[in-house]
């Protein structure tokens, strides 16, 4: 009962939020309304009280006891729950209206899927300091890289509308589509580096990390896949100039393949397979 009142805790922070945000910041297209900014203090203040009670209930998942365990469903509110924390930071220094509506769903739907696929997969190797230096530095490429995802699929609905002369209420508090341009490259550039690292530790140091000797499988497979796909991008981008659909196609190719990379056959394993 404990457990699932602090999942519950952060997703109805999380979806209170959303409803505020939507109601004062996507809604404010009325001409009664002032516009005003769409974070004020107490309101980050909760959304890091939300942050803050996600991380707690994540903690009793991953450590229940002595060991470390990392399911489908823990990986997935492992990752909105760091990309939430970098979305937190980042609106101490740009403005970033309208997002708040498209992150705070993430936040709470990311807060309950551990209650759906618990999962029990034990972590070998876990008190060593190279593995979770290792796990870590992953965990945060694939949140960032999750940010990066969602940000180019709402820059995709976005342009589209503009492109239509069709501006819903519910984004016109998105920033310029160049602003939020220059943070999606950002968030690919610095996951970029990480995945760097992850992939390169993995291989460098695979036995002392994993216990075993390097060997190809799927799941490495498609994390390189996912390397070359940023990789590319980023390098189109600083040569050619890539920006628009061909940079947001560039960022779900990748961002799915990453996905496939680990989160895909744990989902085989543990929600079809019902295995651990």
């Amino acid at each position: 009962m404990r457990t699932i009142l602090l999942h519950l805790l952060p997703a109805s922070l999380y979806a209170g939020l959303g409803v505020f945000f939507w109601r004062t910041c996507m809604a404010r297209g009325s001409a009664l309304q002032p516009r005003r900014e769409c974070m004020s203090t107490r309101e980050r203040l909760l959304l890091l009280g939300a942050i803050v009670a996600h991380g707690a209930a994540l903690h009793l998942a991953i450590f229940p006891g002595s060991e470390m365990r990392f399911g489908f469903g823990v990986a997935i509110s492992l990752m909105v729950w760091l990309a939430v924390c970098f979305y937190w930071v980042e609106t101490l220094y740009t403005r970033l209206d309208g997002l708040h509506a498209a992150v705070m769903p993430a936040g709470a739907i990311g807060s309950l899927v551990p209650l759906l696929f618990p999962g029990d997969h034990v972590l070998a190797n876990a008190t060593s300091p190279a593995f979770r230096a290792h796990f870590v530095v992953a965990m945060l490429a694939y949140s960032l890289f999750t940010l990066a995802a969602l940000h180019a699929m709402l820059m995709a609905v976005a342009g589209r509308q503009l492109h239509n002369a069709r501006f819903s209420r519910l984004l016109s508090g998105l920033p310029p589509l160049l602003t939020m341009e220059a943070l999606l490259f950002r968030l690919i550039s610095i996951a970029f580096v990480l995945l760097t690292l992850t992939l390169a530790s993995g291989v460098l140091f695979s036995e002392s990390l994993f216990g075993q000797a390097f060997r190809v499988d799927h799941k490495t497979i498609f994390a390189f896949v996912s390397w070359f796909l940023f990789g590319g991008l980023l390098v189109g981008r600083h040569l050619w100039g890539w920006r628009g659909r061909l940079a947001l196609r560039w960022t779900l190719a990748g961002f799915v393949a990453l996905m496939l990379a680990y989160l895909g056959s744990r989902f085989v394993i543990e929600v079809v397979l019902h295995r651990t």
